[in-house]
């Protein structure tokens, strides 16, 4: 009978954080404060499922890679200020032209809202001697939609060199999320290097090489519309509609791109 009360009590308890987690993510997303253009795009970036399923809760320690305009800041770092621990991994403070640009406008962004007031701001670049977060301290990685940029400047070195960030910050049984365009694997004998796709095979072996281990995949942003042979890639696609005008309504019709949804853990020793 003890025993029997000891596992339902554990159950319950389990049952109660994951609800407790799931509300908090429901309220950082509802948050009245995010970008209305940002909030639009929730359809296609299913962020509370995201989320979760990359076992983020309201005491998480989190390092998100290369956050761009804040797109995930704005529901991360208020849902992380009380209890967890939020580092905004941008573009080094030596950056140029686009990445110094990019990087001056998040810094302004955080100036401007006390929401933002916890946020801790690090750098990273898939090179050697960058630190995202202290050795060891993080209970998630994130990435969304970077893979391809790093691959298209330095190929399978540049990969593995941010993996290798991301192992480093991570505590032993950590989470690294990673969400990006998805190369259909039928695809892998066409030119597809800067396409802005990657092939799910490919991220999972070079993680893997990494020494992460691969737990599992989600179909959360999937998007079976999206057939990645577009003229201009990705870019085709909203957000960027690179096309202008030219059969605009057709990808729009599409949506955003297909997307994997992979998780992969740090193994315990």
């Amino acid at each position: 009978m003890f025993r029997f009360s000891r596992i339902f009590t554990l159950t319950a308890l389990l049952v109660s954080t994951t609800a407790t987690a799931n509300t908090a993510l429901e309220q950082a997303v509802n948050n009245p404060l995010r970008t209305a253009e940002f909030t639009q795009r929730d359809q296609y970036r299913n962020p509370v499922a995201t989320l979760n399923f990359f076992e983020v809760t309201p005491q998480s320690t989190v390092v998100e890679i290369s956050p761009g305009a804040g797109w995930y800041t704005e529901i991360l770092a208020p849902m992380l200020a009380a209890d967890g621990l939020y580092y905004a991994a941008h573009f080094p403070a030596t950056a140029t032209g686009f990445g110094q640009r990019s990087r001056a406008a998040f810094m302004e962004k955080l100036a401007a809202n006390p929401q933002y007031s916890k946020v801790q701001v690090t750098e990273f670049a898939p090179t050697p001697g960058i630190s995202i977060a202290p050795a060891g301290s993080a209970d998630v990685v994130l990435t969304f939609r970077n893979l391809h940029n790093w691959y298209m400047a330095g190929g399978e070195d540049a990969l593995l060199t941010a993996f290798s960030h991301f192992y480093t910050a991570l505590k032993p049984g950590g989470v690294l999320g990673i969400v990006e365009h998805r190369l259909p694997e039928a695809k892998l004998s066409s030119d597809w290097s800067r396409s802005g796709y990657m092939p799910q095979s490919l991220t999972i072996k070079l993680a893997e090489k990494a020494s992460f281990t691969f737990e599992s995949s989600s179909e959360i942003n999937a998007n079976p519309k999206d057939t990645a042979d577009h003229p201009s890639g990705v870019w085709t696609l909203p957000p960027s509609l690179r096309l202008g005008e030219q059969d605009r309504e057709k990808y729009l019709a599409i949506g955003e791109s297909d997307r994997m949804t992979l998780k992969f853990r740090k193994p315990l020793n």
